[in-house]
């Protein structure tokens, strides 16, 4: 059949792990399919220019141009084809082996980092090696793959260590020299919480009861932007980083070791600088008056969250008065945001217990302590309060001097409010009928579920529904937090976006305004930055997934416990229970009767029995497959 679309197509194209292309290109119409020969080269991700060769049975169409590339540099394992060394991308959407420009001095099973010079579809990718990352299977080099693989360097240049070092030396002299520029907080009653493995403290708190009666809550910042300034080889780095990168058992840090371990981590019995926030809170928990200031701290206390929950629940230990303040205001934050419909996630996150070579000997769910909940309820607040302040202080100035950064969550598109909807109605929970729902018709969803054994799986869909949060110039408020104004401020040694937040607050209290090619700029690195830590996000999840493979692949052919995740006609996908991992019942492995897929249901309905299998239900499985390279699981129906 003729088709009038005579223009090309213009898009990122999606590649499957078949190496069959897809480019969204009309509302409601199907997306193009491009065949492997026809791709001419593009890889996942890339902007292409796609001519469309046919409508029916579906659009069909061949790429003419790759407009820019996605990424390219690729973490491959060398291997032996035909007696020559070639790279096999770990990315097992690069459909093609890669041949090298120079033959490797590595051996078979080596993986290295490689830049891809060139790849035209017809010929084979060529590849030169840029950096050795060492013997396939080893945890370090795995964990280290991952990262190189989403965009992140592991190491740092000399001249960025050299600038380190240097600041490292001069840290005394720098705390000599500030000090009488800025508050002094050594004194007041101060601590930090973080988890037990932390190395970098972004954050500290103190309290202290005013004569009437009132709190003044000090939410003390590390000052990372003293040491990273703008025209270095430190800022040029954390730029081009934009955040740190949290793996299972190791951090890749946006700034130095010297830095975010060192003298801009704010370390217990050592003076600090520090961005403070510091407001007067009545026993309301409302903010009666604020102010931001530079300062200088000392931590007088290093807790753990488990230790400071010791400390609250026993009544005993160090700052306990000072705790217990802070955990009656925290509760009342808290419930003034659920009341304003902020919806509360949940965490379901896994924590691995690793043998010294990296192997993991056990996994278990990570425990919601209230004394996290409390620190969180204080960085909210610091980081609404200082949204609040730029926005209310820049309200009179034209457009082009309105520069700041806010961290924006829109609300959720109709169509997949409607497929959510539809999911938890499936599983037996209501979600009303209305074409459009607000953050508290969600947290009321999840106030429905807690506890329930499919509390995981709903959670997950919603998330799934949500837009993601992103950093913008353009403030249109957070949806998920149900707040006005919103940004990040509290995390400066390993976020880009809080060092940005800090220098125009700091701007802002010297009354000085960034012009429009300041402004320009910062509309570029909020973008960039959204996107660093996409990347972040999705490098993390796969360090865990990764690793659950990893623990449950020395358990093939044990029984587990666990719950229906997914529902699709090549079968379901079932979450086991203490891990979370996620693995494949093939369809064709349910040998009782043969199932069909009902897409309205989620669920496979025998043609005989009409034995149902659906979303939600527990089930009990058997391991029989596990391949780390692909990262996947296969089970059986016991």
């Amino acid at each position: 059949m003729a088709h009038t679309q005579k223009k090309p197509v213009e898009g990122i194209i999606q590649i499957t792990r078949k190496g069959v292309g897809y480019l969204r290109w009309q509302p409601g119409k199907e997306d193009i399919e491009v065949q492997t020969p026809d791709l001419r080269g593009a890889l996942d991700g890339d902007a292409v220019l796609v001519e469309l060769t046919g409508l029916l049975p579906r659009p069909k169409g061949k790429v003419t141009e790759i407009v820019s590339r996605a990424k390219e540099e690729f973490v491959a394992t060398i291997t032996k084809k035909d007696g020559t060394l070639v790279g096999i991308a770990d990315d097992k959407k690069f459909y093609r082996t890669i041949k090298f420009t120079k033959e490797p001095s590595y051996a078979e099973g080596e993986k290295v980092l490689i830049r891809l010079v060139s790849f035209n579809g017809t010929d084979s990718p060529l590849g030169e090696v840029v950096e050795h990352v060492g013997r396939a299977g080893e945890h370090r080099v795995e964990m280290n793959a991952i990262v190189l693989e989403h965009g992140f360097r592991t190491k740092f240049s000399e001249e960025v260590n050299r600038e380190a070092r240097e600041l490292e030396a001069n840290h005394a002299k720098t705390i000599e020299e500030e000090l009488p520029k800025r508050a002094d907080f050594r004194e007041t009653p101060t601590f930090t919480i973080d988890p037990v493995d932390a190395k970098d403290f972004d954050d500290a708190l103190s309290i202290i009861k005013l004569p009437n009666g009132e709190y003044e809550i000090g939410i003390h910042i590390a000052d990372a932007t003293y040491f990273v300034r703008p025209g270095t080889a430190l800022d040029e780095e954390a730029r081009k980083r934009g955040t740190s990168v949290y793996l299972v058992d190791s951090t890749i840090p946006m700034l130095p070791h010297e830095l975010s371990a060192g003298i801009a981590s704010l370390k217990e019995n050592e003076d600090r600088l520090a961005f403070s926030a510091v407001f007067h809170m009545n026993e309301k928990a409302e903010v009666t008056s604020r102010r931001f200031e530079k300062s200088v701290i000392r931590s007088k206390k290093r807790f753990s969250y488990e230790e400071a929950q010791k400390v609250l629940t026993t009544a005993v230990g160090p700052f306990v008065k000072e705790l217990g303040e802070l955990r009656a205001l925290a509760r009342i934050l808290k419930k003034k945001r659920e009341k304003e419909g902020a919806i509360d996630f949940g965490d379901n996150e896994v924590r691995f217990e690793l043998d010294e070579k990296g192997t993991p000997l056990r996994v278990v769910r990570r425990e919601r302590l209230e004394t996290m909940s409390m620190i969180e309820e204080f960085m909210l607040l610091a980081n609404r309060e200082v949204a609040i302040y730029v926005s209310t202080i820049t309200k009179n100035f034209p457009e082009g001097k309105l520069a700041f950064l806010y961290r924006i969550h829109d609300t959720p598109k109709e169509d997949r409010i409607a497929e959510l909807a539809t999911f938890v109605r499936a599983i037996g929970y209501e979600f009303g009928n209305k074409k459009k729902h607000s953050a508290k018709d969600i947290a009321h969803l999840l106030q429905q579920i807690k506890g329930k054994p499919e509390e995981h799986l709903i959670r997950t869909a919603t998330l799934r529904t949500m837009a993601k949060a992103i950093y913008s110039t353009k403030n249109i408020g957070h949806f998920g937090l149900s707040f006005e104004y919103y940004t990040h401020f509290t995390s400066p040694i390993r976020r880009y976006p809080d060092m940005l937040v800090h220098r125009i607050l700091e701007s802002h209290l010297q009354g000085k305004r960034l012009d429009k090619a300041e402004y320009g700029e910062l509309e570029k690195l909020a973008v960039a930055t959204s996107l660093a830590e996409a990347n972040a996000v999705d490098a993390e999840r796969e360090s865990i997934r990764y690793k659950q493979v990893e623990y449950l692949s020395t358990k093939i052919g044990q029984e587990f416990e666990g719950i229906i995740s997914g529902v699709t006609d090549w079968g379901l996908y079932v979450e086991e229970k203490e891990s979370a991992a996620e693995g494949l019942v093939r369809v064709r492995t349910i040998g009782d009767d043969f199932y069909n897929y009902s897409a309205k249901e989620y669920a496979l309905i025998g043609q005989r029995t009409k034995k149902k299998h659906t979303l939600g239900d527990r089930v009990r499985v058997k391991l029989v497959g596990a391949d780390l390279g692909a990262r996947t699981l296969d089970f059986e129906l016991i």
